[in-house]
C-alpha cells in the first residue's frame, strides 16, 4: 500500500494488536504526532511491559512530524468544539489536514469527520 496516513492513537494500538481490520494498512507510509507516541506508551504500559512498551514507541519515533504553533491553536479550538477529543487526536487531526493525508482511526468521535479513514475494531 503506497497511501499516507496519519495514524491516531487508536490505529496504532489496533496495528500493535494485530488487528485484522487494520491489517491493509501495516504497509502503509505513516505519520503521526509526539503527543500520539506519548498517549501510545501510557496505555501500552498499562498492558505490557517498560521495556516492550518503550521498543514499540521507539520503533514509530521516526514518523513524528512538527506540530506547530498553529496546529495546537487549531486543534484546541476543534477539541473546544468536541469535548470527547483527546487532546493528542485533535492535534493529529488537524496536522492530517494540513498534511493532505487520510486521519486514520476507529475513535466514534471522528466517524463523519472529513478526511478520516474510520476502521473499527
Amino acid at each position: 500500500m503506497s497511501d499516507m496516513y496519519f495514524f491516531d492513537t487508536y490505529a496504532l494500538i489496533e496495528v500493535i494488536r494485530g488487528n485484522p481490520n487494520y491489517e491493509k494498512y501495516v504497509g502503509a507510509k505513516v505519520i503521526t504526532s509526539v503527543f500520539n507516541l506519548a498517549e501510545l506508551n501510557y496505555n501500552l504500559k498499562k498492558e505490557k511491559s517498560k521495556e516492550f512498551s518503550d521498543w514499540i514507541t521507539k520503533k514509530y519515533w521516526d514518523f513524528v512530524v512538527d506540530v506547530g504553533f498553529d496546529d495546537l491553536v487549531e486543534a484546541m479550538d476543534l477539541k473546544t468544539k468536541h469535548r470527547n477529543l483527546s487532546i493528542p487526536d485533535a492535534i493529529g487531526y488537524v496536522v492530517a489536514k494540513k498534511k493532505k493525508v487520510k486521519f486514520l482511526t476507529g475513535d466514534e468521535d471522528f466517524r463523519d469527520f472529513d478526511g478520516v479513514e474510520f476502521v473499527k475494531k
